[in-house]
């Protein structure tokens, strides 16, 4: 049976949301969130009118699981993954850490392999609890230490769009020159917004189709290119400087491949309960593995061209003065001339599927954080989202290539800490899926205190540090996996051994002090 949530429930559970309705399991059906005369209800009722997603990170009941399709599943990632800066992952192997195509495809191959799983992993528990990612997080690192895991989150989130949308915009000025990059950027991220504002089931319909086209030009591109004849297959190198690129590219590519993690159970929230695990598992694979081989080993055949001797190399001046876009336009313009542009433009729009899942989640994650942000509606959290992440893109356009690298190392460091402190609670401490009673998600006294989680944070912070390799550090660890100076990368696998070890010994500590 129903109840209200009022101001002594509100007090005892920590709950930061506005009055709603709730069952014992502590879902809130839809109709609630209208309830009231607040700013907070009189805005969920205009969403209403015109059909946006008015749940932000409440349990969802299971009469209102109606998502039945696994291919929304599969397409979600499909789409998200057929973009160009997938394609640019498989770029970065030559320029950045001077490799060839055979040993950037193993990298690749094997990084993403790893890279993967906990996305396939932890989309099975939006249909077995009907609750977000964030949220399921609070079942690991507490009511409190999510917190800091959900500032995490949103630089990411917000990370990852204002990277993207720098790729499309750099495509766009490849296409006309005259467009300066401020308003490709502001084109797309305008298009992503009018995905993202309405929430789920929008997402996911633009998702199911959106892919098609860009894996179109996809085919276009390596039929081109491959007509050319300009692959040049640049021999491995050897020895620890080659060990120091793979694992430095490695991290890169790990980075990029495990970014969905944090929120992977987001789009699958609305799925049945009874689905089965191994299915959902399966369906994300399919979708997110292939795509990343195709797209990143796509990539990283083509830049192989920018090592042909002879004249002016097309490609390797396209690439200097418009990034990947002036590569990709070194391959088509000559080629096919004004379809060309056209198969560049339908790419720098692809880029709508890759942030979508971004700013959908961003706006999730920031209403776990504080008390007040689940007073604002989901929808317009996505609003601000977008204009801080322009904000970040404008500025940041002219250094991207060295900003992504950056990124995909943060990326890939701080989720192989949240991975490695997850995973060990959900498999040694809960024994798997029966061990969660998903109805406390919002009950602080019942969630776990976090003390262990945050400290094997800090203790996988220690990896983290021992064993990246940035241009402004190089951990004492990392300088033995390759030569010097630069070492090799092994930041994220310290990192997740490192947090999964330390939380191993705290939280049974935590428990037999707390019992929770």
């Amino acid at each position: 049976m129903s109840r209200i949530l009022n101001a002594d429930v509100e007090k005892r559970a920590g709950a930061a949301a506005p009055a709603l309705f709730e069952d014992e399991t502590g879902a809130v059906p839809a109709t609630s969130f209208e309830y009231g005369d607040s700013l907070y209800a009189k805005l969920q009722r205009l969403g209403g009118k015109i059909n946006v997603e008015q749940r932000g990170i409440e349990r969802v009941p299971e009469d209102e699981r109606t998502d039945n399709s696994y291919w929304n599943i599969g397409s979600m990632w499909l789409a998200a993954n057929m973009v160009v800066p997938s394609f640019t992952i498989g770029v970065l192997g030559k320029p950045l850490f001077a490799m060839g195509f055979v040993d950037s495809a193993l990298v690749i191959i094997f990084f993403n392999m790893i890279a993967v799983m906990t996305v396939c992993f932890f989309s099975a528990f939006g249909p077995a609890f009907g609750l977000r990612q964030m949220v399921l997080s609070r079942f690991w690192f507490g009511w409190w230490g999510v917190k800091l895991i959900a500032i995490f989150n949103v630089l990411a989130c917000i990370g990852w769009a204002a990277a993207n949308i720098i790729v499309g915009a750099q495509l766009i000025n490849a296409v006309n020159p005259s467009v300066p990059g401020y308003a490709g950027i502001l084109i797309i991220a305008f298009c992503t917004q009018l995905v993202v504002f309405f929430g789920y089931r929008v997402v996911h319909a633009y998702e199911y189709w959106s892919w098609i086209p860009t894996f179109i030009v996809f085919l276009v591109v390596l039929g081109v290119f491959a007509h050319s004849g300009d692959f040049i297959n640049i021999p491995m190198g050897v020895g620890r400087a080659e060990l120091g690129s793979v694992l430095s590219y490695g991290s890169t590519v790990f980075g990029f491949g495990t970014g969905y993690t944090s929120f992977a159970a987001d789009y699958t929230v609305y799925q049945p309960s009874n689905r089965p695990r191994r299915k959902v598992f399966l369906a994300t694979w399919l979708g997110i593995f292939p795509t990343l081989l195709f797209t990143e080993l796509l990539g990283a055949a083509i830049v192989t061209s920018t090592a042909l001797n002879g004249g002016d190399n097309a490609y390797q001046q396209g690439y200097d003065e418009a990034g990947v876009g002036g590569l990709l336009g070194a391959v088509l313009f000559p080629r096919v001339g004004g379809f060309g542009k056209f198969c560049v433009v339908v790419l720098a729009l692809s880029i709508v599927a890759n942030n979508c899942p971004n700013i959908y989640s961003v706006s999730l994650t920031l209403m776990v954080m504080g008390r007040w942000t689940r007073h604002v509606p989901r929808f317009v959290w996505t609003v601000f989202a977008t204009g801080v992440y322009i904000a970040i893109a404008i500025p940041g356009y002219s250094n991207f290539e060295a900003v992504l690298e950056n990124f995909m190392h943060f990326i890939g460091y701080w989720l192989a800490i949240y991975e490695g402190i997850a995973l060990t609670e959900h498999f040694v401490f809960r024994r798997g899926f029966s061990g969660y009673q998903p109805e406390d998600y919002d009950n602080r006294d019942k969630l776990p205190p976090g003390i262990a989680a945050l400290l094997a944070f800090c203790c996988g912070i220690v990896g983290m540090v021992t064993g990246m390799s940035q241009s402004w550090w190089v951990g004492p660890i990392a300088k033995q996996a390759g030569l010097a100076p630069t070492g090799g990368d092994v930041g994220f696998e310290l990192g997740f051994a490192f947090a999964a070890v330390s939380y191993l010994i705290l939280r049974m500590v935590e428990l037999r002090i707390f019992k929770r």
